[in-house]
């Protein structure tokens, strides 16, 4: 018979998991706004709410304001069944803590029993115990404190002072987590004084790996200066590159120097399959290792845990590894359950899944860096240009920055084109940014599959081309803007694109603020004028932060570009925009004066026209009497200005004809000299066919025959009909088209 409480509590929560998981939610008649009134936190309902409402709150904010740019966000972790037995374990801690306390102790020693058996027994860790912890970090911290407790007998009564007269030395890997010494000394209350990091290889073996030689001397200079060895943190899976130290030669070490020996790493989840590699396996000899099988299981809330072995309880009690509380014994239930629901077959089927997907090496090319023995789960590559022209093929490039920018540009993109891959972009110290593909951190979690990974190398495949057709085509981008008047090639080594430039403004004599905001103005307008154009290149004002201002940035391109029509084409509208500006400019001052001159002629006029009339008709009476015996006639005068001219005209003519003259006529409007004549469908900037080898001698032939057949015989004319005047203008029009086409 099963609790009905437990058996409630099951149902609630597959009905809550139910509803929180629904993505299909009703489309609300009215959109609201970002900030709208039910996500202002307001007062507790006195009343109270039922469960189906609340939930619905935590639903919505869940999800949010879901953003179509943001696509990054949708790696949400795909939380089946096992994911549902995790989160009940949560919800049953709650229950069992109400227990009475002996039969709490007896269901709390038995789950914390049973799952520390399993583990073990997984990764063939004989005799060892567990600690369990939420934050992955915690494990390590307490083993620490087992150690100083251990190799300091008087250190629980004379605390720091004992610590003082020999300091304690802690060594970590160069290619450790960043942060990781750091936080171990401030949890510890050390100086970072205490903290040794080793440096990797630098001649032989991987250069992510743990120089043990190095390591040798750095411990015996400690040992003679009077500092105690304590503890080395090795990796089973750098968190970069996913390498293995040599932890049978570090266990060597550590066992002459009498030192602690702590292995971390995705690596250490291939423990429980079948076959490990030896340089793996050396890993269940150490004193104590941390594993996260939340990520590696897609285990969503369980804790990180921590085997290790130690023969005397108290210290280890001293340490916190083990705890009085049965309370805290119960961290391990949401495990213990997801374990029980998997199985053993389950759980290295997944781990197996996992470490298969990076089995076929060869369809992934551009690897960086991989274990000696190919065994590692983890594959990092980057992007790098092959140099066979100048004698440099299999050397990457000398400046590394534009293959780091590339390298994050191409991680970025796949990231968003196969989220399921879960790849992403890791900075190491030697080769800068690299793409990693960790299906052991992530394939649980997201659900990846073969096809996933096949999606991802037709990816590779598609972007590779583009990638190495902008590296080899920037140096001639670069050499044609500065030999090109006008423009400026700005040197941005983080750009992964084609290059930079900006139309550099010739200011004549103008303050510095008017020449920045001209500057802007052009480049902006020249910016949208290369936007409208149709072509297949991306032209925009560069990253939102850290770019150049006033700068047009141009993404990647083609083999096909023409840079040098690109270029001739940014100079030509940078010209345009530039003098359209300063027509404009000058225009308005014309126009200014060419205002204060009609207002200086009308006032001369008014006055000559009071000396025509006489004084004795400006007297109101008078003069309209004088008016109605003697009218005088005078001519309307006024002033027209002319735009074209740029003068000032009397009206009297207008008067005369009745009509506005033209005046001459006005120069034609400054344009881009460069209109080049394109194929039907071919967008701009592209090599057109006469340049390729795709013209051939027998297209030229065959438009020579069509014109000498038009010269015969006009089209749509049978023998012996007379030509028009409009079949000889269709005519004419059909012979000039297929001149140009076959120029």
């Amino acid at each position: 018979m099963v609790d009905p409480t437990l058996a409630e509590m099951g149902k609630n929560l597959n009905e809550a998991m139910k509803m929180l998981e629904d993505n299909q939610r009703k489309v609300e008649e009215e959109n609201e706004k970002k900030y709208a009134r039910k996500d202002i936190p307001g007062p507790l309902q006195g009343s109270g709410q039922d469960m189906v409402s609340i939930l619905q709150l935590v639903q919505n904010l869940m999800h949010g304001e879901e953003e179509e740019e943001t696509s990054q966000s949708y790696r949400l972790q795909n939380v089946g069944e096992q994911g549902h037995m995790a989160l009940l374990g949560h919800s049953l801690a709650a229950y069992i803590s109400v227990l009475d306390r002996e039969r709490l102790r007896k269901l709390t020693t038995r789950i914390l029993s049973d799952t520390t058996l399993w583990l073990c027994r997984l990764f063939r860790y004989e005799n060892g115990s567990a600690y369990y912890h939420e934050d992955d970090r915690e494990g390590l911290l307490k083993i620490c404190r087992l150690v100083i407790h251990t190799r300091y007998e008087d250190y629980t009564l004379e605390g720091f002072n004992v610590l003082y007269t020999k300091q304690p030395v802690i060594y970590i890997s160069s290619a450790a987590r960043t942060g990781l010494g750091q936080a171990l000394c401030n949890q510890l209350g050390l100086p970072l004084s205490c903290m040794c990091r080793v440096p990797c290889n630098t001649m032989f073996g991987s250069q992510h790996q743990m120089d043990v030689a190095l390591l040798d001397r750095l411990i015996k200079d400690d040992v003679e200066f009077g500092k105690l060895p304590l503890l080395l943190v090795a990796n089973a899976g750098t968190p970069g590159a996913g390498h293995t130290d040599k932890l049978g030669r570090l266990k060597e070490l550590c066992e002459q120097y009498k030192m602690w020996l702590h292995v971390e790493g995705v690596n250490l989840a291939t423990l429980a399959l079948g076959y490990v590699s030896s340089s793996v396996l050396a890993a269940t000899k150490c004193d104590s290792m941390t594993l996260t099988l939340g990520s590696w299981l897609g285990l969503p809330a369980v804790p990180a845990v921590t085997l290790y072995r130690h023969e005397d309880p108290s210290l280890s009690l001293a340490a916190g590894l083990t705890s009085s509380q049965p309370v805290e014994k119960l961290r391990a239930l949401p495990l213990w359950l997801s374990l029980q629901y998997l199985g053993h077959d389950g759980i290295v089927e997944r781990i197996k899944h996992a470490s298969q997907l990076v089995s076929n090496r060869e369809n992934i090319f551009f690897l960086l860096k991989v274990e000696d023995e190919l065994s590692s789960p983890v594959v990092v590559f980057k992007f790098f240009q092959e140099y066979s022209n100048r004698g440099m093929q299999g050397l990457q490039e000398p400046v590394q920055f534009p293959n780091c920018a590339l390298s994050l540009q191409l991680g970025e993109q796949l990231a968003q084109l196969v989220p399921a891959s879960g790849v992403d972009v890791v900075e190491l110290e030697d080769e800068g940014m690299c793409v990693r593909f960790s299906p052991l951190m992530t394939s649980a979690v997201l659900g990846t599959e073969i096809q996933d990974i096949d999606q991802l190398v037709d990816c590779l495949k598609m972007k590779i081309p583009v990638l190495t057709s902008t590296l080899q085509l920037r140096e001639e981008f670069e050499q044609e803007v500065r030999r090109t008047v006008g423009l400026l090639y700005i040197e941005d080594l983080g750009w992964p694109g084609l290059g930079v430039v900006r139309y550099n403004y010739h200011s004549d004599g103008k303050n510095d603020d008017k020449q920045e905001k001209e500057l802007e103005k052009i480049n902006t307008e020249l910016l949208k004028k290369l936007n409208e154009l149709e072509s297949d290149l991306t032209f925009s004002l560069g990253p939102e932060f850290g770019g150049q201002k006033n700068c047009v940035y141009i993404g990647m391109v083609t083999e096909d570009l023409d840079v040098s029509e690109l270029v001739e084409t940014i100079a030509a509208t940078g010209r345009e925009i530039e003098e359209n500006s300063r027509l404009l400019e000058n225009m308005t001052e014309v126009v200014r004066k060419g205002i204060q001159e009609a207002q200086l002629q009308l006032q001369k006029a008014n006055e000559e026209r009071l000396l025509e009339e006489g004084l004795l008709r400006q007297i109101p009476v008078v003069g309209s009497v004088l008016n109605w015996f003697s009218p005088f006639q005078a001519s309307p005068k006024g002033r027209t200005f002319n735009l074209t001219a740029g003068s000032l005209e009397s009206t009297e003519s207008m008067y005369v004809s009745k009509a506005q003259g033209t005046g001459s006529t006005p120069p034609p409007t400054p344009t881009s000299s460069l209109a080049k004549q394109r194929l039907p469908g071919q967008k701009a900037f592209k090599r057109s066919l006469r340049n390729s080898d795709g013209f051939s001698e027998t297209s030229s032939i065959s438009h020579c025959d069509d014109l000498d057949k038009l010269d015969q015989r006009p089209p749509n004319l049978s023998p012996g009909q007379e030509q028009g005047p409009l079949e000889m203008e269709r005519a004419e029009e059909q012979r000039e088209h297929l001149q140009n086409k076959g120029l």
